[in-house]
């Protein structure tokens, strides 16, 4: 039988194949060129769809050409948006584009429509004419069109890096929700007994033999094996870690017969990089890295830097109120202790989410300006426990731009928290408790 983390890769293999799609459209158009021919009998056919055979032939070989022509734009149009996409953003965006439906949609249906028109093509003699198949053609050669409008209008805006970073943001806000309510929701209880299903007792570690990134992991069937063995799961890596071939993943404590290490690691799906499905971190590293690209000086774009920032606030504002832990516990439906697995706290997102854009971008006023907004904004708005964390960061962007610009008018107007990063009077007042860039010390 085959693993769940078999099967995982197996999806995310079909959810980034480009040829899935046209193949199966291959197979769909030869289908239904042979339904269309074996109707041209019937007498409920108008005659305006009458053909001869001269004119059937030119109309199906210029639809297979042009198939081919319009395969041959897409896959133009894809190599380009490889070069833009490892060039300006960053490459770790190339794994949602290779998923995009409606790209698959647009070469499925070209290679539908080619295959339709070429199996009907074969079958034109000079007493036999496909009409409806000729007729059919035509249509599918006009929704072919204005699928390739759709998909060209689709990529000329979604290539803009605010656009991306609003996918990404929003994919990485859907997965926090998901995992955090999952999470409360068989969280073990207070008072929860630990006598049976705790981490004390006998440890068993269970390793890999092939290593790679955890990508995913089957909570539900942890949480399920570990309570038909009746003991606790540890894993001793989080999603999104690196595990060397030989590397422990999960410790299986207590239990009077641990469970075998491939049902085990069958439920921990390892791959060659990190995905978006269950790491909402790793699309908090691809804005990242979309927003120091902008700060380099070969590309020397801070704008698109602020433009970044500002859904990494968003991001962050999602965090913060998601409250996340440094680790969770999950239980069984008796309560027990059953799996035990490793997050990240709010400081981890937070540190991710500015430090590398503080350090390349403290020469932009522009970035230093929007910086202090974005943690200004969130100090006002989030828990009190966020607060240490954000204070700190405050305090490293004060110490980064002291650094930078050596005289007092600069320095003060790159201490002035401002939401667009332009310039001029501040947009939004100091949040309770932060230091304002007037005050002594600040």
């Amino acid at each position: 039988m085959t693993s769940w983390a078999a099967r995982f890769r197996l999806r995310q293999y079909i959810k980034a194949s480009l040829w899935i799609a046209p193949l199966f459209g291959l197979l769909l158009g030869v289908g239904l060129a042979e339904a269309a021919a074996s109707a041209d009998g019937a007498s409920w056919l108008p005659k305006t769809w009458d053909y001869s055979a001269s004119t059937a032939t030119s109309v199906l070989s210029s639809v297979v050409g042009s198939m081919i022509a319009l395969l041959g734009f897409v896959v133009t149009i894809g190599v380009l948006v490889i070069q833009q996409a490892t060039g300006t953003l960053s490459p770790r965006y190339m794994r949602l584009w290779y998923r995009d439906r409606l790209q698959k949609a647009v070469l499925g249906t070209f290679t539908s429509t080619f295959a339709f028109a070429y199996t009907l093509l074969r079958s034109i003699e000079t007493d036999s004419v496909p009409n409806l198949g000729v007729t059919l053609a035509g249509i599918a050669v006009s929704v072919s069109l204005l699928l390739l409008l759709i998909y060209l209008n689709r990529f000329t805006h979604n290539l803009r890096p605010v656009a991306i970073a609003d996918i990404v943001g929003r994919a990485g806000e859907q997965v926090i929700a998901r995992a955090v309510a999952h999470a409360r929701s068989t969280a073990t209880p207070d008072g929860a007994p630990t006598t049976t299903g705790s981490t004390t007792g006998s440890v068993t570690r269970i390793r890999t033999e092939r290593g790679g990134v955890i990508q995913a992991l089957n909570v539900p069937g942890l949480v399920s094996l570990a309570a038909r063995h009746d003991c606790v799961f540890v894993l001793a890596a989080s999603v999104g870690d690196f595990v060397p071939p030989g590397g422990t993943v999960v410790e299986v404590h207590g239990g009077a017969s641990p469970p075998a290490p491939d049902r085990v690691t069958g439920l921990v799906a390892l791959g060659v990089e990190r995905t978006i499905e269950q790491d909402p971190a790793f699309a908090l590293r691809i804005l990242v890295d979309i927003a120091i690209r902008a700060l380099s000086p070969a590309v020397n774009d801070p704008t698109t830097a602020i433009q970044v920032l500002n859904h990494i606030e968003a991001f962050l504002h999602t965090v913060g109120r998601a409250g996340t832990r440094a680790h969770y516990e999950l239980a069984d439906d008796r309560g027990r202790l059953r799996l035990v697995l490793a997050g990240r706290p709010w400081e981890n997102y937070l540190e991710l989410a500015v430090t590398e854009i503080r350090e390349y971008g403290v020469t932009s006023v522009q970035v230093c300006r929007r910086l202090r907004a974005l943690l200004e904004g969130l100090l006002a708005g989030l828990p009190d426990e966020c607060g240490p964390a954000l204070q700190a960061e405050l305090r490293l962007l004060d110490a980064a731009v002291d650094r930078e610009f050596g005289d007092d008018l600069r320095r003060a107007g790159a201490r002035t928290a401002d939401s667009q990063g332009i310039g001029g009077r501040p947009t939004r007042e100091p949040a309770p408790g932060a230091p304002r860039p007037d005050e002594p010390g600040a």
